[in-house]
């Protein structure tokens, strides 16, 4: 008996260590339980976290935590106050996308920790796990010790597990402008690019790249970092340690201040995300980063339409004409805006853009002093924006505004409400804006934290008068579409003007093949597809557009936005059968199907339109020659649509023979399977209308 008594008096002297014994380590799996994110606390606890895919290590053991201003860092010493875990399945409906209805269905680990010290501060770590990969946050509580975060640096890591393949840019604090390179992770050299050729300022204070960044590993894994929801912080590169192969989160800063971020408490940052897939198309399929968003604040976008457009815009960059007056050949007059509404009506083209149309253009580049220069209500005295306005309204096509700010804040920020006003009384929805050159204030970036506000806040603000915001030389999309639905694109990439007037020779064919799978995950692009003229003749001999004709269709299809321009002059679209495509081609979509694709090589895309049930694909390839075999079995079953094949000639290649294009009509249905045969740097777009 005495014994026994002593067993039972062992056990409960061990369950009763075992229950006040910290708790130090949890874990989350994502629905299909492939994904599994581990959460720990080393000896000093310092938070790490690791994740696994089918069992194996993709991300190894990596620590979270932040250096403060002026007090101890964040970033060890915790222990687990509480986790809690949920699980959410649902489905939202976009207003406009990819695809009519979204599944937002991941399980979700959120992890209280508090310092053991005497200052004992709080910080939560939030995971969602996804099918496709991984978002996590930190979340700041209201805390009497903690009223104001003061962060200088971010240290996040991502420890990888081997050299993989990397397509990258540099790391740059101003412009996405940067070509795609393609690398091991060793051999990623970001600061070898800091004298790039840009309109804007160039800095790049570290071995860093901005992301998205995609990678494959050598089983084929594919993998690729960026950021969701990105509010009221600054953006975030990922500087690279190539010998170990670790990657660290390198916020964008300013030189006037001495940190990177400055909130109140409570608040929470950015999600860090790490799409994971076993294919190059899945990332293009996920969701992730715009579920990782809140839903929408603006109750009606009615307002907004997804649009085709042509415009004043190619000329400038082909030396045809200028924005500014004084150089004699302005290109924004009425006579050329109603030249463009003409064609544009005639063709299902629902927009016009017209740039250069307000006073200021004469200064508003090279001029260190740039405040004050430009005037977002009074155009040029050939300009009669009321009388354009209101002719394209009786051809029915609606005029997109124009805003280039030449990066000086104060003066748009002082017109802002005016200038939305104004279109709103003219009943325009939609406006491109655009920072060229040095942000004003001197020592403020692009892509920092005071720079982020400025976007954000335009957009909310736009929003407030029913106007829609295509942003050029912007931050980069973080899904924050899904929030504010009137952030309707935005440029962030090295664009097709590039092809008039780089020294380098433009975008290289390879260029859009990696940016439908890096730029592209982030969010809708303004890429102004549709140039026939390969080779800008007469205007820029020197240079051209490194695809060919199909191909340029096919990025209708191909590199998403709810705006797509006709880029190209009306004299190259007039009596090219070609022009049909453009005419015909979605711009808004009810599903989207990734058909086939590999990361800077090749990718195959078919969309459905929205209300019509007509579909459309585009594939595009590299400097390589391909044929590709796709089934139509994304087309309704049991029925017969015309197919409509805008491909390479025979003889096409994208220097030797760019314009060479066949068009080919036929019968198809579901059962139906094609072979796409792709010219070097060329493509396929195909229409399929339901007979």
């Amino acid at each position: 008996m005495k014994t026994i008594l002593k067993i039972v008096f062992f056990i409960g002297i061990y369950c009763f260590y075992s229950c006040i014994k910290e708790v130090t380590t949890t874990t989350i799996l994502s629905p299909n339980q492939k994904i599994n994110v581990s959460f720990f606390l080393s000896e000093n606890g310092e938070p790490q976290y690791k994740i696994t895919h089918k069992s194996k290590t993709v991300i190894d053991t990596s620590a979270l935590g932040f250096d403060l201003k002026d007090v101890p860092s964040l970033a060890k010493n915790f222990k687990i106050i509480k986790t809690k875990t949920n699980s959410t399945d649902e489905t939202w409906k976009m207003p406009w996308g990819e695809q009519e209805t979204v599944r937002n269905h991941y399980n979700e680990l959120t992890i209280e920790l508090q310092e053991k010290n005497t200052l004992a501060r709080k910080l939560n770590i939030v995971f969602k796990v996804y099918d496709d990969g991984v978002g996590f946050r930190y979340e700041f509580p209201k805390q009497e010790q903690l009223k104001e975060v003061i962060i200088v640096d971010e240290n996040t890591q991502f420890q990888l597990t081997d050299d993989h393949t990397t397509w990258w840019i540099p790391g740059d604090w101003d412009i996405y402008e940067h070509l795609y390179t393609t690398s091991k992770v060793s051999e990623i050299d970001a600061l070898s690019k800091v004298n790039h050729e840009s309109l804007a300022q160039t800095y790049i204070p570290e071995n860093a790249v901005n992301t998205p960044v995609t990678m494959k590993t050598a089983d084929g894994l594919h993998i690729s970092f960026h950021e969701a929801a990105l509010i009221d912080y600054s953006g975030m590169t990922l500087k690279v340690d190539t010998e170990n192969l670790l990657l660290q989160s390198e916020l964008v800063g300013s030189e006037r201040t001495d940190y990177k971020v400055k909130r109140t408490t409570p608040f929470t940052t950015p999600w860090r995300t790490i799409q994971i897939t076993e294919k190059a198309t899945e990332l293009i399929d996920s969701k992730l980063i715009v579920n990782l968003n809140e839903p929408s604040k603006i109750a009606d976008i009615s307002w907004f339409t997804p649009m085709k457009y042509t415009g004043i815009w190619w000329e400038m960059h082909l030396g045809k004409s200028s924005w500014d007056k004084a150089s004699g050949k302005h290109g924004a007059t009425t006579e050329n805006a109603k030249a463009f509404i003409d064609f544009s009506a005639k063709n299902n083209i629902k927009g016009v853009l017209v740039e250069g149309w307000n006073t200021g253009w004469e200064h508003w580049i090279g001029f260190e002093d740039r405040e004050g220069v430009f005037d977002f209500i009074t155009p040029y005295d050939d300009y009669d924006l009321h009388e354009v306005v209101r002719y394209a309204k009786e051809k029915g096509v609606e005029i997109i505004m124009h805003h280039e700010t030449s990066a000086a804040i104060g003066t748009y920020d002082k017109q802002m409400d005016k200038a939305y006003q104004l279109m709103k009384d003219l009943e325009i929805h939609s406006v491109k804006s655009g920072y060229v050159g040095k942000i004003i204030p001197k020592g403020e970036y692009h892509h920092g934290q005071w720079m982020v506000n400025h976007y954000n806040n335009a957009a909310i603000k736009a929003a407030e008068y029913e106007v829609a915001v295509n942003a050029h030389e912007p931050i980069k999309a973080t899904g924050l579409r899904r929030t504010y639905p009137n952030i309707i694109s935005r440029e962030g990439l090295r664009g097709q003007e590039f092809n008039a007037w780089a020294a380098d020779g433009g975008n290289p064919p390879e260029h859009l093949p990696i940016v439908a799978f890096t730029r592209m995950l982030a969010g809708p692009i303004d890429y102004t597809p549709g140039i026939f003229n390969i080779k800008l003749t007469p205007y820029k001999e020197t240079n051209q557009v490194n695809t060919t004709i199909a191909q340029q269709l096919a990025l209708y299809v191909v590199i998403y936005s709810p705006i797509q321009m006709a880029a190209d002059l009306i004299e190259n679209y007039e009596g090219n059968p070609a022009l049909q495509f453009i005419r015909d081609v979605g711009v808004d979509w009810k599903q989207t199907k990734v058909l086939n694709g590999e990361v800077g090589d090749f990718v195959t895309i078919a969309r459905e339109e929205r209300n019509t049930g007509n579909w459309f694909l585009g594939s595009i390839t590299d400097e390589n020659p391909r044929n590709l075999e796709v089934s139509l079995t994304f087309l309704e079953p049991n029925t017969t649509y015309t197919a409509t094949i805008y491909k390479d000639g025979k003889e096409a290649h994208w220097d030797k023979n760019p314009t060479a294009i066949e068009i080919e009509h036929m019968e198809v249905t579901s059962t139906t399977k094609i072979t796409l045969k792709l010219a070097a740097g060329g493509g396929t777009a195909i229409s399929f209308i339901k007979k």
